[in-house]
């Protein structure tokens, strides 16, 4: 027999109610882990201190504090609201920026120079809020490609020898290359600090004097000393793709940031 929605027995609800929270904070562990939870050593990558690995060191050895105590765990998950420390440092977690420079001559690759030069960090001042550095460095009188990124694990793995990032760059001596030194320097020599192979070298005109060089040696001022060990100057030094990058349709001096694809290739490098 159906009955009128008056006659119904009526149902009870019963309403859970939820623990009070005297504090008026959120339980951490009421905090779900994604999206807005990072582990602690990409959190710490990420602020611009050190690569992932770096961080796990720190972790391990004690020198992070979240909320003012100390986290030895790995895997440790930062939420929104932690504070967390390295030393007497409150560390932030950035939006990463991947910026890339056309440098000019005369700007020397640091983030400070107590001689007061001019500093390739002038030349990208209003490019963005967050703190970025170069990844690897330029000569002074070197132009050419140079990435600027505060994504610690990224730039450690891009000047990492065993990585073996490439490097092409333009190069202008003051006399023709003889054919026997081309020959040396393409099967490889030995410097004061060691053994040095270009993975390949051309010549670029008939003259002799403008080369192509691609090397994955990133020892310091490693090109110019090649050719100076055969009695040559370099008089023009540019660096034309760092890890896959060009500085096509990018004017000497100005800066750009980088396509999306272009950080998922550097990420994937091997």
């Amino acid at each position: 027999m159906r009955m009128d929605s008056e006659h119904q027995p009526s149902r009870k609800r019963t309403v859970k109610k939820r623990p009070k929270n005297p504090s008026n904070k959120p339980n951490r562990e009421d905090v779900p882990l994604t999206p807005i939870s990072t582990r602690l050593n990409k959190y710490i990558a990420q602020s611009g201190v050190c690569s992932r690995r770096e961080a796990d060191v720190l972790i391990k050895s004690g020198k992070i504090k979240v909320n003012n105590k100390v986290v030895t765990e790995m895997g440790y998950q930062v939420v929104r609201g932690d504070q967390v420390h390295h030393g007497s440092a409150l560390l932030s977690k950035e939006k990463l920026i991947y910026l890339l420079l056309n440098k000019p001559k005369d700007f020397i690759t640091t983030t400070d120079d107590p001689q007061e030069r001019k500093t390739v960090m002038q030349l990208i001042s209003t490019a963005c809020e967050e703190r970025i550095y170069p990844v690897g460095r330029l000569d002074r009188n070197t132009t050419g490609v140079l990435l600027f990124t505060n994504d610690g694990e990224l730039s450690k793995k891009l000047t990492h020898p065993s990585h073996e990032v490439s490097k092409i760059y333009h190069v202008e001596i003051d006399k023709p290359m003889e054919e026997e030194h081309f020959e040396k320097i393409k099967s490889g020599i030995v410097l004061e600090d060691g053994e040095v192979k270009v993975d390949d070298i051309a010549i670029l005109n008939k003259v002799g004097i403008d080369l192509g060089v691609e090397i994955h040696s990133g020892k310091n001022r490693i090109v110019r000393r090649i050719f100076e060990s055969f009695g040559y100057t370099v008089t023009k030094l540019d660096r034309v793709m760092f890890a896959g990058l060009t500085k096509k349709d990018l004017p000497r001096g100005k800066w750009r940031m980088l396509k999306e694809k272009e950080i998922i290739k550097l990420k994937y490098l091997k």
